[in-house]
């Protein structure tokens, strides 16, 4: 094997360390972040029937500001306890991609959102979700979620109800607009450059196993 086989080698054990954290965790189910992680995951459809049914925004917006609360304080609680498990690494992220999800959609359906957007993040949600089943298929584990990816989400739910406050003819909205479309716009630039490092990480290690199974 040659020197830049070494390194690329070394550098596919790497990844493999890094994605295989995730198996190190407990398997505890009853912990208090993960029943945090549980009622953000409730709150995704009183979420939608805020936005779609009354139009109740002001109420929609404490939901979805309580669901940053809680992803904010199960993360800490899961340090300070000791409390981390493979249920809430699973949790945590799925939480976070439904509340975008639920969000876009709300508000493609209101024309609150450009239609781009909507198609931008989606497409993304897509191509990260065949990522995973080729990842899973091949015997490993997800990764681990990447900074730019948590940078991308706190984002766009701050961008989100910032376009809810926009969208009408209150005297917020003017001054609102342009801090929510700036939001969204570096968010989902944000939103898409992680999951392409998500991808080009899963790449790596999906054809690293073909190079290893053709030395064997």
């Amino acid at each position: 094997m040659t020197t830049a086989d070494d390194r690329a080698a070394d550098a596919l054990a790497a990844r493999a360390a890094r994605s295989l954290d995730r198996d190190q965790l407990s398997d505890r189910v009853l912990t208090l972040p993960n029943l945090l992680s549980v009622i953000r995951l409730l709150g995704v459809p009183l979420f939608l029937w805020l936005l779609l049914g009354p139009h109740a925004d002001g109420w929609a917006i404490v939901v979805l500001a309580l669901s940053g609360v809680t992803d904010w304080a199960d993360g800490k609680l899961a340090r300070a306890l000791g409390q981390s498990s493979r249920l809430g690494a699973l949790l945590d992220p799925a939480a976070d991609r439904l509340y975008i999800v639920a969000t876009l959609v709300a508000l493609a359906i209101r024309d609150v959102v450009p239609l781009w957007v909507v198609l931008v993040l989606l497409g993304r949600e897509l191509v990260l979700g065949l990522t995973l089943l080729l990842l899973r298929r091949a015997g490993w584990p997800p990764l681990q979620v990447h900074y730019l990816g948590k940078a991308a989400t706190f984002l766009l739910l701050y961008a989100f109800p910032l376009l809810l406050l926009a969208d009408g003819d209150n005297p917020v909205a003017s001054v609102a607009q342009p801090i929510a479309y700036a939001l969204t716009i570096w968010g989902a630039a944000l939103y898409v450059l992680a999951g392409a490092f998500y991808v080009v990480q899963a790449v790596g290690l999906l054809t690293g196993d073909r190079r290893a199974g053709a030395t064997r």
